[in-house]
């Protein structure tokens, strides 16, 4: 196993000049890594759902740090009309992104749909974020870096994505089925894979461009929310893990790596800054999550959904 790199907060290089989108950035990992970004000296969007809380969370970091180059756009991952609208709204504003982080992401949700049809967990964690990362490339240069926030929580699709199919169509009913076959857990699952075969299919297609993925560690964060409420034996279970877990304010230090620091190109890490191949057996990512083939066809389904709906 090769050795966790030296990474603390001060270890993050000069931002100053870079501009930086965060998506759900009003808590948790997100408004973690958007502090620190910001006392780096990036100019950060905070792309958010949800105005009051995204401004109440800018508020609260300009306590500490007044000088923060730091604004809201809003974002809805589960509405392609809203993501389409945040696009425009940056590029009006500005010519390039230095740094993409899909941060935001939904956790433990009971089946429902994303405004387009999408099973919820799998529209908002991916498709929301593959159609924004689309709309975006053009303004991210060569040098520019996008992180796809995962989990290892991946394991849990232990059936990889079921898009097998020869057409596109009987791939959706392929798709759909799974999901609504599978369990709370399974169709997270499904999510994470798919966020770190997005990372990896960007990087193949866009090399000029660093794209990664990565696992926070254990943390308790508002994504917890939903797995707390479903029943009290869960919300003990949720308590007894805190006492196994890692603080928030490091638990955002594996993306910062990712996002900062020189990493592989379409990898997929663990805390912190460990590239998960090379990491401990219980870290690796699947057999899945290494699927070159599967990246490529889940590129392509994706490409001609969001190219159903105009995108």
């Amino acid at each position: 196993m090769a050795p966790a790199p030296e990474f603390e907060l001060s270890t993050i290089p000069d931002q100053s000049g870079r501009v930086i989108i965060v998506t759900g950035g009003n808590t948790g990992l997100g408004k973690e890594s958007i502090a620190a970004l910001c006392k780096a000296g990036g100019k950060v969007y905070m792309a958010s759902r949800t105005e009051s809380k995204a401004l109440a969370a800018i508020d609260d970091i300009k306590k500490t740090l007044p000088n923060a180059d730091l604004h809201y756009l809003h974002l809805d991952l589960m509405s392609f009309s809203s993501v389409s609208a945040f696009a425009k709204s940056f590029l009006e504003k500005e010519s390039r992104l230095d740094l993409l982080m899909n941060n935001a992401g939904v956790m433990a949700m009971p089946y429902s749909r994303t405004q387009e049809g999408y099973e919820i967990q799998f529209g908002t964690n991916h498709m929301g974020h593959y159609l924004l990362t689309k709309l975006l490339l053009p303004a991210i240069p060569a040098g520019g870096r996008i992180v796809n926030l995962s989990s290892f929580g991946h394991n849990a699709a232990t059936s990889g994505i079921n898009i097998s199919a020869a057409d596109h169509a009987k791939q959706v009913d392929q798709l759909a089925a799974q999901l609504e076959s599978s369990s709370t857990w399974g169709r997270y699952g499904i999510a994470k894979l798919a966020n770190i075969l997005h990372a990896k299919e960007l990087a193949r297609r866009y090399p000029q461009i660093t794209s990664v993925s990565c696992h926070p560690g254990v943390i308790i964060s508002d994504l917890y929310n939903a797995f707390v409420g479903q029943s009290r034996i869960m919300g003990l279970g949720v308590s007894a893990v805190k006492c196994f877990t890692t603080p928030l304010e490091k638990g955002a230090f594996n993306q910062l790596f990712c996002a900062t620091m020189p990493v592989e190109n379409g990898g997929y890490y663990v805390p912190v800054g460990r590239l998960a191949e090379k990491a401990w057996w219980h870290e690796k990512p699947s057999k899945y999550a290494k699927d070159d083939k599967l990246a490529e066809r889940l590129w392509e389904w994706s490409a001609e959904e969001v190219k159903k709906h105009g995108f």
